[in-house]
């Protein structure tokens, strides 16, 4: 298994379901941001695979142009995500 493997398992535990590309752009900010990920990091990978699938989506705007309660969808992969990057620091040598 490769760390991009063990990284995409870790993301996949804590945020089951997600499209295969998707989880590639979460798996990025995992190990390019790890515990740093922020709700605009999350919703940036979000809209870019959105707008390959639903190019005319809403929330498809920058961060901070969202409400509060639609930047709040972020929160529970942004935490997947931090969880994950720590998870896998915390497994290495």
């Amino acid at each position: 298994m490769t760390y991009v493997d063990d990284i995409k398992a870790r993301l996949a535990e804590r945020i089951p379901g997600q499209p295969p590309a998707l989880l590639d752009l979460y798996a990025l900010l995992a190990l390019s941001q790890g515990v740093n990920t922020s709700l605009a990091h999350v919703h940036d990978a979000w809209a870019l695979w959105r707008s390959r699938t639903h190019s005319s989506h809403p929330s498809i705007l920058p961060f901070d142009e969202l409400t509060a309660d639609v930047q709040a969808l972020d929160e529970p992969y942004a935490a997947a995500i931090r969880d994950a990057a720590a998870s896998m620091l915390a497994s290495q040598p």
